[in-house]
């Protein structure tokens, strides 16, 4: 009897723990921890097309041959307001780097609002179906999602929540080879 009401107890106890499910603003949405990975090159796969509207107006066409940052966002994602500053600060610093943000999960006014409050200067694509053409690669698995793309086109990282300064610097000079302002 107590192994049984101890298992009840335990259910219960789970059932009212998000376990890495967030809510804001009544989206929820699974958060990051930060955590990183690397693809080695011989086991990197191709990126998918990565063309279409962005928010604001008109069309993006990602081509191959820069490096590249792809990031997963929303307006309502807490990770997603705090990291909008460092990437943005990035993407200044380091034009040689293309950025790409693609928007998830959101209305186009308060993504707008977003965009305009942290300066965003890179397009961001408005179709979800974009995030779902990396399951072949690394897919994002949370809101924020930052995809690393190296300039043969292929996946080389994934941050999965919200990016840091040292970790992105990091990152793109391990995929890159070169350094990386900041």
């Amino acid at each position: 009897m107590k192994l049984i009401i101890a298992l009840a107890t335990a259910l219960l106890l789970t059932s009212c723990s998000t376990g890495g499910i967030s809510s804001d603003s009544g989206k929820a949405y699974v958060s990051g921890n930060g955590s990183a990975i690397l693809v080695n090159e011989d086991q990197r796969k191709v990126a998918p097309d990565l063309s279409g509207e962005i928010l604001g107006g008109g069309k993006f066409n990602y081509e191959v041959g820069k490096i590249t940052v792809v990031n997963v966002w929303a307006s309502w994602c807490s990770p997603c307001r705090a990291e909008a500053p460092t990437l943005s600060e990035f993407a200044l610093k380091n034009p040689d780097i293309q950025f790409i943000g693609i928007l998830t999960r959101d209305n186009l006014s308060s993504a707008i609002s977003f965009a305009n409050r942290f300066k965003l200067t890179y397009p961001t694509l408005i179709d979800d179906a974009v995030i779902a053409s990396f399951r072949g690669s690394l897919p994002a698995n949370a809101i924020p999602t930052t995809l690393i793309i190296d300039k043969q086109g292929r996946v080389a990282a994934r941050i999965s929540g919200q990016v840091t300064v040292s970790l992105m610097r990091e990152l793109l000079e391990k995929v890159s080879g070169s350094g990386v302002n900041v």
